[in-house]
């Protein structure tokens, strides 16, 4: 669990990055681009083609495809839609599909009803911390923001139930992870990008950077690891604990106001969520 803490830690300011200094600025199709091509450049001289069998190979290939390159493309468009709290607020729908997949695709008849139980706590406890008031175009950016958690959920499940072998192996392998992804986001800035939005400043390089060596890079390496270390539960109620993190990289780096009755008992809820997807069965 502390590896899945660490990422959340590490991912907590992203939405914020990418709604108030690109969004809008630098072409969504393009920024996924650069993200995957500099995450994937960190994995290439670790590469170990032989550590697995081809057909493993474009099963990882193809869950980065989805988890992270078809994702981010729906995941930065919703912020042409959506205000950060507003993409933050539907976000927490992704414990749901997270558990709903694993039931449904590996057909796990008998998952536990606690687990269920923990991943609609988890929901509550976001939505207590980030309702508010929706903007008017609301419904397309809510379409499109489960569409992206839908990729994620699928990507991390598919991903942990993959045979990969240790931690090492895990490593020299995740280059494919990232070939799959700088596929899936090159494809679609050839179709469908606006090039006279390209970073230009300094500080949009900046971040891009950041988002491709260390959120993406580092943080997707370090969320699989640990997703195959936890169960389907715990996985599914860590994925809300991004909103409150967020919410305090806000206020902390940029002053943003913060309701903290609200994050307060969000944050219990939270929490409690995790307790009771991490419980034994007695």
């Amino acid at each position: 669990m502390w590896i899945l803490w660490a990422v959340t830690a590490l991912w907590a300011a992203s939405f914020s990055l990418i709604g108030e200094f690109l969004a809008g600025h630098v072409d969504g199709y393009i920024a996924v681009f650069i993200r995957m091509v500099l995450a994937l450049a960190l994995f290439l001289p670790l590469w170990r083609p032989a550590r697995l069998a081809f057909k493993q190979q474009w099963q990882l290939a193809i869950i980065g495809a989805i988890q992270i390159g078809v994702m981010y493309l729906f995941l930065y468009h919703a912020f042409l839609y959506l205000s950060v709290p507003e993409v933050l607020l539907f976000t927490i729908f992704t414990p749901l599909y997270v558990t709903l997949i694993d039931d449904v695709i590996f057909q796990r008849r008998h998952l536990p009803a606690r687990w269920w139980m923990a991943a609609l706590v988890a929901v509550i406890g976001a939505a207590v911390i980030r309702f508010e008031t929706l903007s008017d175009s609301f419904v397309i950016g809510f379409l499109l923001i489960q569409a992206a958690n839908i990729c994620f959920a699928a990507g991390q499940v598919f991903y942990k139930r993959l045979e990969l072998g240790d931690t090492r192996n895990q490593v020299h392998a995740f280059a494919l992870f990232f070939i799959g992804a700088t596929a899936a986001s090159g494809i679609a800035m050839a179709l469908f990008a606006d090039f006279s939005k390209v970073p230009t400043s300094p500080l949009e390089w900046g971040i891009l950077l950041w988002l491709g060596l260390g959120a993406s890079g580092l943080g997707y390496l370090a969320w699989n690891l640990g997703a195959k270390r936890v169960n389907v539960a715990q996985l599914a109620t860590m994925n809300n604990m991004l909103i409150p993190a967020g919410l305090l990289i806000n206020y902390a780096f940029w002053g943003q106001a913060v309701d903290w009755p609200r994050l307060a008992a969000g944050g219990v809820i939270l929490i409690s969520s995790v307790w009771l997807a991490s419980r034994k069965p007695t």
